[in-house]
């Protein structure tokens, strides 16, 4: 087996599926604009990032039954398949379908690709390789915005998409040709009926967050009706995974107090990291009025925090320790948040950098942490579902925020047109106006301040959560042992 090809592959693969989950941030006033219907905005992160969430457990139980490579296959085909949709889509219902179709894939390529490492390297090497890993999300995360600003500003929009095709048939061939794999495998059964049950609660809370309040009032029978199914359904899952051999969440992994608060804090940090990089961007757009290439910059230093700060976390953890190194990670997203919360149009798009950098910097060191130490904890029968249920936490967290934050902004720019009594004439998905050069310039000047003040109070919301999740972050990680 020649494992540096294998590890090009899957870090190659893993780049894919990360920065799909942002590389549409900058692109979307030009999908908008195209496509139209802003209020769908969020949905375009939460339809990738649900089926993720949902399928990420189910993946992981599949690699420890039938291996890592044929599940690893399956999970890059589909994604390159919603790829080609997605490009091609002619409406919103069309992107948003292709959007599930990628996140089932990327469900499978995140913790796969992770668990594959923990497979073929010793525990000596794991931390370090662990940590290039780690800096993927970091590098994803702004090459995501960067790459879909460039092809707005010089190609179009589809192209965000097309340029999975020739990335993902490299990895696919790097681990086709140079993966070998002789593990034995688990025997259980595999739980889809809890699946079934948690995408089902997922996608209710979901559509809740992201329409509550604009389209269905928070009072009122349907909404009602929806908390009822999410309770339902929750409780089915519940009851499943106590009934079934082979659940989804072995209940004996949260049972260690470690991998618990580090599951925890991954669902925190997962909401922290789509709140910066989707709503960042539509900041910088619509607000700062710069262009979309400027916008991909303003996430350039989280480039640089999370690589350098998983490479140093990779050190660290055999020096001082997970719990330790895990809260440098957390002090750093609080900085980051609180430096958010003082975001206005006035401080430019460096202001805004300095506070991805800190974000960066956190999510280096406390995701690094957080896979070393739990696949250090479990062994290889169950490590492919102990690695994909912090894999699943983090992007539940992420498909969480994506609609929660989405929730909160749409509220906020609906609340503003009430008040400036335009309602009548515009509603929340006018936004798509003020988020294209040239129709925010046909704009009134008075519609043009009530738009900007609209997005400007609702995106100034979303980042006093993101210091409420920061801070809860930081509490969560002093919680780990002591020692660890």
């Amino acid at each position: 087996m020649k494992r540096g090809f294998v590890l090009a592959a899957i870090m190659l693969a893993m780049f894919l599926a990360a920065m799909e989950a942002t590389i549409v941030s900058t692109a979307m006033p030009s999908i908008v604009a195209d496509l139209g219907g802003f209020r769908f905005y969020s949905w375009v992160f939460s339809a990738y990032l649900l089926t993720n969430a949902a399928t990420v457990l189910v993946f992981g139980k599949l690699s420890d039954k039938f291996g890592r490579k044929p599940i690893f296959m399956i999970g890059i085909s589909l994604f390159l398949a919603g790829s080609v949709v997605a490009a091609l889509a002619p409406s919103m219902g069309v992107l948003i379908t292709a959007r599930f179709v990628q996140g089932l894939g990327a469900g499978a390529l995140m913790p796969i690709a992770t668990t594959i490492v923990g497979d073929i390297y010793t525990k000596e090497e794991r931390a370090k390789i662990q940590g290039y890993l780690s800096s993927v999300w970091g590098i994803s995360a702004v090459a995501g915005p960067l790459i879909g600003g460039f092809f707005v500003d010089v190609l179009s929009w589809p192209y965000v998409f097309w340029i999975n095709i020739p990335l993902g048939l490299f990895a696919l061939s790097g681990v086709l040709f140079f993966f070998k794999e002789n593990k034995s495998r688990e025997t259980n059964s595999i739980d889809i009926r809890g699946s079934l049950y948690l995408t089902a609660a997922v996608s209710i809370l979901m559509f809740m967050l992201v329409e509550g309040g604009v389209r269905i009032d928070w009072i009122s029978s349907t909404m009602v009706l929806l908390l009822i199914s999410v309770t339902i359904s929750l409780y089915l899952f519940i009851q499943s995974q106590r009934r079934t051999d082979s659940p989804m969440i072995p209940i004996r992994l949260w049972s260690s107090p470690a991998i618990r608060y580090a599951n925890l804090t991954s669902l925190t940090t997962g909401m922290i990291l789509i709140g910066v990089s989707s709503y960042l961007p539509a900041f910088v757009q619509g607000v700062m009025e710069q262009s979309a290439t400027v916008a991909g910059f303003t996430l350039t230093a989280m480039s640089i925090g999370w690589p350098i700060a998983s490479t140093l976390a990779g050190r660290l953890l055999l020096r001082v320790g997970f719990r330790l190194t895990s809260i440098f990670g957390g002090m750093s997203l609080v900085i980051g948040a609180v430096l958010f919360t003082f975001l206005s149009p006035e401080k430019g798009p460096l202001f805004a950098a300095a506070g991805s950098l800190f974000i960066g910097i956190g999510m280096g060191f406390s995701s690094t942490s957080f896979i070393v130490s739990i696949q250090q904890s479990v062994d290889w029968k169950i490590r492919g579902i102990a690695t994909a249920t912090n894999m699943f936490m983090r992007t539940l967290g992420s498909a969480v925020g994506a609609a929660l934050f989405g929730g909160i902004l749409n509220n906020r720019i609906q609340a503003k047109l009430e008040d400036a009594d335009m309602d009548g004439d515009y509603s929340v998905d006018s936004i798509n106006l003020l988020l294209n050069e040239q129709t925010r310039n046909q704009l009134s000047s008075r519609a043009m301040d009530i738009f900007k003040d609209g997005l400007t109070i609702g995106l100034h919301s979303v980042y006093i959560g993101l210091l409420l999740l920061s801070v809860i972050s930081l509490l969560l990680i002093l919680r780990l042992p002591k020692g660890s």
